[in-house]
């Protein structure tokens, strides 16, 4: 059975909007911390509390999205989503700017319901397809969405000309919403619990207990602290390896985006029918495994155009500490020796990255394709606002653990360990994550 792309594109659309407003912001908000005088330690509070938000508001929107539809929720989402956009511009104290990541955390549930939204309009067949277009759509986001960051903050030298630009977006992503989105949850098919037993903060345990989807939702957090880990140090890994800065950190990322894109966009539907959910969980998990190991042991050889003193000098006039020195203090690292320079590094990092990006691109629709299979319909804005929750908390701590590791044993473990985790989650997922056929 093929998508239905009549309902999908809008559901692909204003899930792109929304990520492009998002990622305009996140690559600048040490900035606006630091606009403010604020400490390496309070930069690390602004990055951690948007996660943190999340994890207690998008499970309890998800699950209203069961109660009362998609679209009301995806509107009230996107409503405040774009008001805390507007309050970021309009911020002139590092409150403000807390306050504006609290809002769009609690109640921005914008990817969950639209996630629940395409897991009604699709079937079993072809629900990790429709779920990689979300995954594609996040992909496109974050590949131009720092992009405008750039040029909006070229063009105006203002912190609040990226906020304003992040609230335009997300208004279309509203006008998208109300015009083009049907809903796709009708009160017929709607879960009648009590309105408490909906907004309970405390759905993530009672999800957390359930035989057939605990280990999936554990197996989402797990692989996400691990990858969103690398994706946190790699900036400062290709820095100490191959004396990389913005440009050549830029074709990397531009790498992995389209690399998710393609499989999200292209190959994760025909996989998934032809091989199933549990078989592209463990590839994926394989994959990853692979790759974060043959990242960690890149030759460390500069650039053939690295020149260490000029680097230097270009890392003192660009200094800002990112999330992650925020939180663990600022990282002191030595720069590769230049007499080592050659092209070698460059390219083993590009294969490496490869496999990352695919595994990276099958995992989390496949874990949500699975995890609507072991539950009811009226069920699935519930498990899928847990799961991006798990995620958020993820993306909290992830960062810490990941830094703690490089600044204390170097750029190597924290890449080799996550590869080997990631394979002993491949070889416990294999007895632990069964197929949809075979669970009750």
């Amino acid at each position: 059975m093929k998508l239905d792309f009549n309902r999908v594109l809008p559901i692909f659309a204003l899930t792109f909007v929304d990520v492009l407003g998002l990622t305009i912001v996140l690559p600048l908000l040490h900035l606006y911390a630091a606009a403010y005088g604020a400490s390496p330690l309070e930069i690390g509070l602004v990055a951690a509390t948007f996660p943190l938000a999340q994890l207690v508001g998008v499970p309890v929107m998800g699950a209203l999205s069961d109660r009362f539809g998609r679209k009301p929720l995806l509107l009230i989402s996107q409503v405040t989503t774009c008001l805390s956009f507007v309050l970021l511009g309009l911020a002139d104290s590092l409150l403000l700017i807390i306050l504006s990541r609290v809002i769009d955390g609690l109640f921005g549930a914008n990817l969950a319901t639209a996630q629940a939204a395409l897991s009604d309009v699709t079937s079993e067949e072809n629900r990790a397809q429709g779920l990689g277009l979300t995954g594609a759509a996040f992909g496109l986001g974050f590949i131009f969405g720092p992009l405008i960051a750039i040029l909006t903050l070229e063009l105006s030298d203002n912190l609040s000309l990226p906020a304003f630009t992040a609230a335009a977006y997300s208004f279309v992503s509203i006008l998208l919403t109300l015009f083009l989105f049907k809903e796709t949850l009708p009160p017929g098919k709607r879960q009648h619990t009590k309105l408490l037993d909906s907004a309970s903060p405390l759905i993530i345990f009672q999800m957390l207990r359930r035989p057939a989807i605990n280990a999936a939702l554990v197996l989402m957090f797990a692989q996400q602290v691990i990858f969103f880990g690398f994706e946190s140090l790699l900036g400062l890994f290709t820095l100490t390896r191959l004396g990389l800065l913005g440009q050549g950190n830029a074709v990397i990322f531009l790498l992995v985006g389209v690399v998710l894109v393609t499989v999200q966009g292209r190959y994760i539907g025909p996989w998934s029918r032809k091989y199933g959910e549990h078989r592209l969980i463990m590839m994926a998990l394989a994959l990853l495994a692979v790759g974060l190991i043959l990242v960690a042991i890149t030759p460390e050889q500069p650039h053939p155009f690295y020149v260490e003193r000029i680097t230097a000098n270009r890392l003192i006039e660009q200094a800002s500490p990112s999330s992650t020195e925020a939180i663990i203090g600022q990282i002191a690292v030595d720069l590769p020796d230049e007499a080592n320079r050659g092209v070698l590094g460059f390219i083993w990092m590009l294969i490496a990255i490869v496999p990352v990006s695919i595994g990276a691109g099958l995992i989390r629709p496949s874990l949500n394709s699975l995890m609507t299979r072991q539950v009811s319909k009226q069920e699935y804005g519930r498990v899928l606002g847990v799961s991006s929750a798990l995620v958020s908390a993820a993306n909290a701590c992830a960062p810490l653990l990941a830094g703690l590791l490089f600044q204390h044993y170097g750029s190597t473990l924290p890449f080799l360990a996550g590869g080997l985790v990631m394979g002993a989650l491949l070889l416990v997922s294999l007895q632990w994550i069964k197929p949809a056929a075979q669970t009750a």
